[in-house]
């Protein structure tokens, strides 16, 4: 059994953005990562609970009129207060799905990590402007690096 719990909160209302969060789960699940679970989860089903469980999170968003998802915004609403006290330093990263700068969604995303306490283990990737299927690529080397973390004691 794994000793290690991965958490991917990841929106998806697209094809494209589906497509991202199971990149995210592949890399995680990469054939050589040995003592990390992984699974995804999109934000309306998570609940504090997968939150306390988790290890590590690797967070996904839409950029929504210049914020993050509902969905994901909701996820927050939910779970910051029962996990506040019982996971700060909890590694994380984030990809943003922006069809223009992410900017706002990124500012907004990190000042409720930073009100957590949790630990940024690599700046938050904005996959920006039209659709690029290295985006694909992009998001699947961020869920290998946060699952290669935690299977080698780093995070």
């Amino acid at each position: 059994m794994p000793g290690k719990h991965l958490l991917i909160v990841a929106h998806a209302p697209s094809e494209n953005t589906r497509k991202l969060a199971e990149a995210a789960l592949r890399g995680a699940r990469h054939p050589d990562i040995e003592s990390v679970s992984s699974r995804w989860l999109p934000p309306l089903e998570a609940t504090p609970e997968d939150l306390l469980a988790a290890d590590a999170i690797l967070l996904g968003t839409t950029e929504n009129l210049g914020y993050m998802s509902g969905a994901l915004k909701d996820f927050f609403d939910r779970c910051y207060y029962p996990v506040l006290e019982r996971k700060q330093g909890l590694p994380c990263a984030l990809y943003i799905r922006a069809g223009h700068d992410g900017t706002g969604t990124r500012r907004a995303i990190e000042s409720i990590v930073t009100g957590l306490r949790w630990n940024w283990v690599q700046p938050p990737l904005t996959l920006r402007g039209d659709w690029q299927d290295s985006f694909v690529e992009q998001v699947e080397e961020l869920g290998l690096y946060l699952a290669a973390g935690l299977d080698n004691g780093v995070f």
